[in-house]
């Protein structure tokens, strides 16, 4: 980075923290901290929502995902394109509510200010991981650019604390009022991220390869790199998004985002009104997919242009920064400043609403309940701004301490399982009880991520045991076939069309450990079977030697295999899909058996929750609050648009404007794989 780029992230840095000290003087109630005085409009609750949804782990894992699957890789970020329809419907739930923070509705729903502190501590936790994967991105990218070392540490250790303290600053003297109009300037950014290397790739991949202008270079991209990378859906068995993987994984993050406490900030609880909440949800995560194709073509040319460099062989999440600086570096004109600016934008825009989210929840549901019932709203804002603090350096260590892209974020889909039955069943069927949801918090608790951690430490003899350290088969692939031009740049051949051979390994991948299996010391295989595959032969091997694992203990799949399924014939994307499922359906039946067995509820408070949840909101407060009582006084006065009459189930008819609109979403969606499907097919 050149002097004219440390000076565009100083400007970028002074204008955020501007913001938060020209905003400070308007904080003087919980609920402008928290909520903004549920005061804004589509504009900034569609930035609201792109800006808390997009982060910088976005691009890098598009990168990433790309660099090793071609353009399937996107799934690794468009997973969320299919949620988005729900959103429609769900917008309405967060302003409906009229709480400050999600955990204030599971309080009310189950009767019990406990659970409250246990869904403050899983959102506290939950964000430190999301958070985490944040500032990851940011260390990957940064490194190519700035070094390895920055002021004679490791770049991770001294460039994240640095970041942390901006994204302090701002947020919490602020508020959300300021993480809004933050996220409307850093959206801008992220729109501009999203396209900023594309020109400059395509001139260089056209230059390098003889091509005749920019558009040139999507037709050498589909030259160099084989038609199989531009399938939308991962043909290859290497590849980590099958279709299977695609669904399981779309399902299980539908169940899950619901539930997250951002939501019913940025979701729609700060909206004027339910159709600003509607629009902006929506709107704000569609921009977020379309800005997922330009990640793709920037990953694609990054392919074309640096597939072959060892240091992105061997850590992928490297491309986008060494990208941008190959790219970009030499123009001396302040773009890489501009480029980690956006980037940082990115990741600020995100972990400013996290943090804020998190200060509610421990202030509502943790220190006002049980260490000051008292307390006031300056003092109530003053352990906010602490906690927010806290959250943020909490991101900061989980992320040194993993400092892996794809492993945060798988973990990010599994940890919302502690509550997505809890919150699902309890939204929509009278019989939840307050019992069952304790019940199965406490089984995905142990299930998911205490006892994989625990068990391992209390038995340590387990990461050696050879009933535990198998893995898939290694198969080992040796094919003939003609090279391409890609080949000839990476000195494989001298010429296109010559005959070479190749020989690769995949497979190897531990059944039930979330790390890896390697062998103790020298490695033996076995040969199992040999097979013909066009142009040569397959072989394939088993371990013969001692191995040992690491990571967390994968529970489930020991289960999986006792129920005699053939573990070790699958692929890589069928071993790690295999949780997902087992993670999205097992909660739920915990939920609905034990709520069979357990205490119902009061009637009572059942009534004024559902009630609550069924009356429109007003945009005038004075005229919601009547229509609130209005409704306490009839809890029964909507029970006509019920779709099950007389039951306990709490389903409404949907409205017209219901019903459309979630269609619509849907076409949408349909619209943007189109879209990703027209850009795989330009210069083919």
């Amino acid at each position: 980075m050149q002097p004219i780029d440390y000076i565009v992230l100083f400007i970028y840095f002074a204008v955020m923290a501007g913001i938060g000290f020209w905003l400070m003087r308007k904080q003087k109630r919980q609920e402008d901290f928290f909520m903004g005085g549920r005061s804004f409009g589509k504009l900034m609750q569609t930035f609201a929502a792109f800006g808390a949804g997009t982060g910088s782990a976005d691009p890098v894992n598009t990168a990433r995902g790309t660099f090793n699957n071609g353009m399937s890789g996107m799934w690794g970020v468009m997973y969320w394109l299919f949620v988005t329809p729900v959103y429609w419907v769900s917008a309405v739930w967060y302003r409906r509510m009229r709480c400050l923070t999600l955990g204030d509705w599971f309080v009310e729903r189950y009767e019990s200010k406990k659970i409250g502190v246990a869904y403050a501590l899983f959102g506290c936790f939950y964000y430190m991981v999301y958070g985490a994967m944040l500032f990851t991105a940011i260390g990957k990218v940064a490194a190519p650019l700035m070094g390895d070392t920055l002021f004679g540490m490791p770049l991770q250790y001294a460039l994240l604390p640095i970041i942390a303290v901006i994204v302090i600053t701002y947020g919490l003297l602020g508020g959300i009022a300021a993480a809004y109009w933050t996220d409307l300037i850093q959206g801008i950014c992220i729109i501009l991220l999203s396209v900023l290397l594309i020109p400059f790739g395509l001139k260089a991949v056209s230059e390098k390869f003889d091509g005749e202008g920019l558009m040139d270079g999507f037709r050498i991209m589909h030259e160099q790199l084989g038609e199989e990378a531009f399938q939308i859906i991962g043909g290859s068995t290497a590849s980590e998004f099958p279709i299977y993987a695609i669904v399981a994984i779309v399902i299980i993050n539908m169940i899950g985002i619901v539930l997250t406490p951002h939501f019913l900030v940025t979701g729609g609880g700060t909206a004027k009104s339910e159709t600003d909440a509607r629009v902006g949800l929506v709107t704000g995560n569609l921009i977020k997919r379309f800005c997922t194709i330009g990640w793709v073509i920037t990953a694609l040319i990054v392919l074309t242009l640096y597939g072959s460099d060892a240091s992105l062989t061997a850590d992928a999440d490297r491309a986008w920064g060494f990208a941008t600086k190959e790219l970009l570096g030499g123009l001396g004109i302040g773009l890489v400043g501009l480029m980690v600016a956006c980037l940082l934008a990115a990741l600020m825009s995100s972990v400013d609403c996290y943090m804020l989210v998190c200060s509610g929840l421990v202030v509502r549901n943790i220190y006002q309940p049980y260490i000051n019932p008292d307390a006031g709203e300056k003092e109530s804002l003053l352990v906010a701004r602490i906690v927010g603090a806290l959250v943020v350096l909490g991101c900061i260590v989980v992320s040194l301490t993993i400092y892996d892209m794809f492993n945060n974020l798988q973990l990010t889909w599994i940890v919302p399982m502690l509550f997505a039955a809890v919150f699902w069943v309890g939204m929509y069927w009278r019989r939840a009880t307050t019992s069952a949801a304790w019940i199965t918090f406490t089984f995905c608790l142990l299930f998911f991520l205490i006892l994989p951690i625990a068990i391992p430490k209390i038995s340590s003899g387990m990461v050696n045991d050879p009933n535990l350290t198998s893995t898939s088969h290694v198969i080992r692939s040796t094919v003939s076939r003609p090279a391409s031009p890609l080949d000839v740049s990476r000195g494989k051949a001298k010429t296109e069309g010559e005959r070479i051979t190749e020989t690769k390994q995949r497979g190897g991948v531990a059944l039930f450990w979330t790390g890896s299996v390697k062998p103790v010391g020298e490695e033996k295989l076995r040969e199992i079977e040999r097979r013909k595959v066009p142009g040569g032969e397959e072989v394939v091997y088993e371990y013969d030697c001692d191995l040992v694992a690491s990571g967390r203990l994968r529970i489930d799949m020991l289960i999986i295999d006792k129920l005699g399924v053939n573990l070790a014939s699958m692929n890589k994307a069928a071993i790690k899909t295999l949780d997902l499922p087992f993670a999205t359906v097992v909660p739920f039946l915990v939920m609905i058996i034990a709520s069979l067995l357990t205490k119902p509820n009061s009637k009572e408070a059942l009534d004024r929750l559902y009630v609550k949840m069924k009356t429109p909101v007003d945009s005038d407060p004075a005229n919601d609050r009547a229509q609130m009582e209005l409704s306490y006084a009839q809890p029964d006065r909507f029970d006509d648009r019920k779709l099950f009459q007389n039951s306990n189930l709490e389903f409404q008819r949907p409205t017209p404007l219901d019903f459309w609109g979630f269609i619509g979403c849907f076409v949408i969606c349909f619209a943007i794989i189109g879209l990703a499907i027209l850009v795989s097919r330009i210069g083919a």
